[in-house]
């Protein structure tokens, strides 16, 4: 057996790995189980914290690292942290602000849990943050929102649908944890397939060596893509799997 150009498979959650309905389809998850036999390290890339994105990954019966948070965290193996970034609570004192100037729903991770506009917190000192975000229907107030955060500098911003706005700690993104990752496992960003379908995917599609945008993606990321796949309601990972990674073109 030939080994395989590309080592690691790295996969957004939401809009990618999971369908409308939340769910990883059987086809899928069988692809992704026939590439782990074959030796591919597959490695869970979500903006989602590790406690909303643990319980896929237990489905799926992954052991390798994970990215959580765009980025924020890493994990060396899904219970083990390996690195973290956190976010000044001034910061989240500044975006809470926003928030509410602007009338937009807004939600925050810490480590511990989720807060969001309906259920919000007075003790943002005590604890430690790891993203902030906004949604909006509104394009102008979400403008606006996007003018004053880029004014308060020492933010990444980008998104997970065209109607939020994700934040995280200056150069944290997707593409800084999977680079750990490959750090981690001894391999290359070159040996890297990474597949997204919003502006938080960008970095890492654009830094690794094939870069994979859903059907269903963002404009942006499929004009930065290497390729571009079947939505998340068609198997797209897993036909990636099956006729790019495992043929090893």
């Amino acid at each position: 057996m030939s080994e395989l150009k590309y080592k690691l498979l790295a996969l957004d959650m939401d809009g990618t790995l999971l369908n409308d309905n939340h769910e990883i389809t059987q086809e899928t998850a069988k692809w992704i189980q026939i590439a782990i036999r074959r030796g591919v390290h597959v490695c869970l890339s979500t903006g989602r914290a590790v406690y909303h994105a643990m319980p896929y990954a237990v489905q799926l019966a992954l052991e390798t690292p994970m990215v959580t948070v765009n980025g924020s965290e890493v994990w060396k193996a899904p219970h083990e942290l390996h690195m973290r970034h956190l976010m000044d609570p001034s910061l989240i004192r500044k975006m809470y602000e926003i928030g509410e100037k602007y009338n937009s729903w807004y939600w925050a991770y810490s480590v511990e849990e989720l807060f969001n506009r309906d259920r919000w917190t007075d003790d943002l000192e005590g604890r430690e943050w790891l993203k902030f975000g906004f949604t909006t229907e509104d394009d102008e107030i979400r403008h606006q929102i996007m003018m004053e955060l880029q004014e308060m500098g020492g933010l990444q911003m980008t998104n997970s649908s065209p109607v939020n706005i994700e934040v995280n700690p200056a150069n944290v993104s997707k593409a800084t944890g999977v680079a750990e990752v490959c750090k981690l496992l001894g391999i290359d960003m070159s040996e890297v397939v990474a597949v997204g379908d919003s502006l938080n995917d960008l970095a890492v599609i654009e830094a690794v060596g094939l870069g994979v945008a859903m059907g269903n993606a963002q404009e942006q990321v499929k004009q930065a893509a290497d390729m571009i796949i079947g939505s998340n309601n068609e198997d797209g990972i897993a036909h990636l799997i099956r006729e790019h990674i495992l043929k090893g073109e």
